[in-house]
């Protein structure tokens, strides 16, 4: 079964500070600080790091921990497979409406071809609100010029999809 989003960010935090020497427990805590700052749009990856890694000396360079992160970003082609298929098949419009931040987003569209097969991306950091936020979706919405209910929102938290739902999609 697929993990969950957030639930693949706290393991790859842990590999991280075991891989890279750095106490968990407090790398987790300015993480939690900072996060939604950062997936906001507010901070660059580059002030993120400073604030939950490199608040001190490190006998590694930022360099090496963002290639750490970059490569942790894996696609996952059945369901790049499905959505292609079925935009072709239907003429459906694509939408990727996520909370993420600025540069592991456009990593992730250029990376895995995203743009090729979707029609608009709303991520938190570019629009400055964050799922559960019901104006993400709206803004979503406003961009697709479809009515919601003829909206499909695939997601695997039931918080987002009831957020999603009250708005009619």
């Amino acid at each position: 079964s697929r993990v969950s989003a957030r639930e693949a960010g706290r393991k790859m935090r842990r590999r991280a500070a075991e891989l890279f020497g750095l106490d968990h427990e407090e790398m987790s805590e300015r993480h939690h600080l900072t996060f939604d700052t950062y997936e906001e749009g507010k901070l660059s990856l580059e002030e993120y790091l400073r604030r939950v890694v490199f608040y001190e000396p490190r006998p590694f360079s930022r360099e090496e921990f963002k290639a750490y992160m970059f490569a942790q970003s894996q696609p996952f082609p059945d369901m790049i497979r499905l959505v292609r298929e079925l935009k072709s098949r239907y003429g459906l419009k694509v939408a990727v409406v996520s909370n993420e931040g600025r540069e592991l987003t456009t990593h992730r569209i250029r990376t895995f071809a995203l743009g090729e097969f979707v029609d608009f991306f709303v991520s938190s950091c570019f629009v400055h609100y964050r799922k559960p936020d019901p104006d993400l979706y709206r803004i979503a919405l406003d961009i697709a010029q479809v009515p919601a209910e003829q909206v499909v929102y695939v997601e695997d938290r039931a918080m987002f999809v009831d957020v999603a739902s009250d708005l009619g999609i």
